[in-house]
């Protein structure tokens, strides 16, 4: 299960196998660039007011275990974050992990919206998704459904300012993650991104991503 890896990467986008992750209605996007940090290529996420991110497109099915391994620092929390309300769904750090999406499970209206986006938009959604963040005042280990959507869930795995500006690396399971969020196995993963966003607070904020990997063991 190789993903590319930012510290190897030529380029960010098209053919780089991270591409552009971008939203409806959000004009202002965030901006992403390689850079070279003691020696080590990582991804530089600047956001200032907007949102978007950077995606790999995968198909993998998660198993027993998977093991999502990564490296991250952010310079500052925002002052109104907060993973409980809309106003606060903001965070200067964030792991994106999509899952496919299941008719068999869904509604008929999701069903009946879910297609309109394939005919206008030519792809398909993903279904439920785990959101790996650094909070503001989340408590770290906590997981909270997102605001705007029940489907995704927020795990904090770092919290507030006090290690902001040093490198912190994460290890978590996938699977057990997505069971203890939604009480049942995953799906496969579709996707993982990285993003940086602060469209809804409208601050600003700083983060670095070193090479992320996934692994069964």
């Amino acid at each position: 299960m190789e993903l590319p890896v930012f510290s190897q990467l030529e380029s960010l986008g098209q053919g780089s196998g991270w591409e552009p992750l971008e939203f409806p209605k959000i004009d202002e996007h965030s901006r992403y660039e390689l850079v070279t940090e003691d020696g080590t290529q990582v991804v530089r996420a600047d956001t200032n007011g907007g949102a978007s991110g950077m995606i790999t497109r995968l198909d993998v099915q998660p198993g027993d275990s998977l093991i999502l391994r990564w490296r991250w620092k952010v310079s500052n929390v925002f002052e109104q974050g907060d993973a409980r309300e809309k106003s606060g769904d903001d965070y200067p750090a964030r792991i994106y992990v999509a899952f496919k999406f299941q008719p068999e499970k869904a509604g008929f209206f999701e069903r009946a919206k879910r297609k309109t986006v394939e005919v206008l938009f030519g792809e398909s959604l993903p279904g439920n998704a785990l959101n790996y963040i650094w909070a503001n005042t989340l408590p770290e280990g906590e997981t909270v459904p997102n605001p705007y959507t029940e489907k995704t869930m927020m795990v904090a795995v770092n919290s507030g300012n006090e290690r902001a500006g040093e490198w912190v690396t994460v290890e978590r399971d996938i699977v057990a993650d997505y069971r203890r969020a939604f009480g049942e196995a995953p799906p496969p993963l579709v996707g993982i991104a990285i993003m940086s966003d602060s469209d809804n607070t409208g601050e600003t904020a700083t983060a670095w991503y070193g090479d992320i990997s996934l692994s069964t063991e």
